[in-house]
């Protein structure tokens, strides 16, 4: 039976819930915006569908927190189990947009089953660091975890959905480091990527290999150990080719484009260049409410969710933009302030997965709307329109109060 202590209200982390429905407003007043001039039935409207959605957002979000912390801890496997399962569903009905992302069970909305998958997986993964007392300074430590991550990540890839998925991976690293990995071995995670990515270029690949080299010796390896190590990734980086290969042809261009927008200015580059002439436009404080023209002229694709902070430096200014980047800022400093205070290693170590699935979202959705990364069609937290995005987004919310509140349960 769930029990609700008088004691949890008194501790309510107040800084996380006004910041929480801060976002949230600031994003209906934009979505207003966008649907001024929406045609079709209520649910083609993105603020009556984002009003309807956070109904049962809120629900789940309160339904998570009032449950007992031991409750969490004790399905967080069924529910992983649960997440592999669902993302694996779409592969068995119809494509959308010759992908696999989405599920229609007669819902006013599709699910996106990979949200979901998003948050159990951190908790899956909290649990086995928080239950085995590992040796975490030993390499083989951390296979297992970086599995219990790859599976899911692995399916939503295949979806394809590169975006998602390397935001499933990112909350690996800062889990393991604060579970006491070797930041080497961290490192070692991370450096295939880099070999493969500098390869491209003959003097950036030099750098890459004089840098990889001089850390691997800093590490005092075997022998043995140091030269796998180094020609390892030296092999992967000249093998880069066939990876590039590999991609869609749509992946090829986002990156195309990202490297050479004015390429295809009409093409792959179309949504950047449009994003990029939306926030210059805008000033330091906008042209005002419901005034963007490259908003209700429609020139700004997928304004609602993917590029609503460029909706919002058109029509608010860079002032806002700011603001909500800091307010971002400051509610994941707040969670990763609560892990650390937290004497419950489980909670501490979802609050970490959390704050860090929160900050892989902002980041990599605020960095393509001015072009620094390739468009990866990520929402922004609390404020893009999203049907299971935003529940999941409030499920975390729930997580965060339930596991930021010290009481036995």
């Amino acid at each position: 039976m769930i029990n609700v202590k008088p004691k949890q209200y008194k501790e309510l982390p107040i800084s996380i819930i006004g910041s929480v429905i801060f976002l949230t407003l600031v994003g209906l007043v934009v979505l207003k915006s966008i649907s001024q001039h929406q045609g079709g039935g209520f649910l083609n409207n993105p603020f009556n569908k984002q009003l309807l959605i956070l109904i049962p957002a809120l629900c789940l979000s309160l339904l998570i927190f009032i449950l007992p912390r031991y409750t969490i801890h004790k399905y967080a496997y069924p529910f992983y189990f649960i997440g592999i399962i669902i993302v694996s569903l779409p592969f068995f009905g119809q494509s959308h947009a010759n992908t696999f992302r989405w599920l229609d069970i007669g819902l006013p909305f599709n699910i996106q089953p990979s949200e979901f998958a998003k948050v159990f997986t951190t908790i899956a993964l909290a649990r086995f660091l928080s239950d085995h007392t590992i040796q975490m300074r030993k390499f083989h430590s951390i296979l297992v975890p970086i599995g219990f991550v790859l599976i899911p990540s692995l399916i939503v890839m295949k979806q394809p959905d590169l975006g998602t998925s390397i935001v499933m991976l990112i909350p690996v690293l800062p889990m393991l480091y604060w579970s006491g990995a070797r930041p080497f071995y961290l490192f070692l995670m991370v450096a295939p990527i880099f070999s493969m990515l500098t390869a491209f270029q003959t003097v950036s690949f030099t750098i890459w290999a004089i840098i990889l080299g001089g850390i691997i010796i800093g590490a005092r390896q075997t022998m043995i150990m140091s030269i796998t190590l180094f020609f390892g990734n030296i092999f992967l980086g000249l093998i880069s080719p066939l990876a590039w290969n590999s991609l869609s042809s749509y992946q090829q261009g986002r990156i195309i484009s990202f490297l050479n927008p004015e390429k295809d200015p009409l093409g792959v580059a179309y949504q950047v260049i449009q994003s990029k002439t939306a926030i210059g436009s805008g000033g330091i404080f906008g042209k005002g409410w419901g005034a963007g023209t490259q908003t209700h002229l429609k020139f700004l694709p997928v304004q609602e969710s993917d590029f609503i902070l460029s909706v919002m430096g058109e029509e608010m200014g860079f002032i806002m933009v700011a603001s909500i980047l800091l307010l971002m800022g400051y509610l994941i400093v707040q969670i990763l302030k609560r892990a650390f205070l937290s004497k419950d290693r489980f909670s501490s170590l979802a609050l970490i997965g959390i704050a860090s699935t929160l900050l892989a979202h902002a980041f990599i959705n605020t960095a393509m709307t001015v072009g620094l990364i390739p468009v990866k069609g990520l929402p922004f937290p609390f404020i893009s329109a999203g049907g299971s995005f935003l529940i999941t987004s409030y499920m975390m919310v729930g997580l965060v109060l339930n596991l930021s509140v010290n009481y036995s349960d």
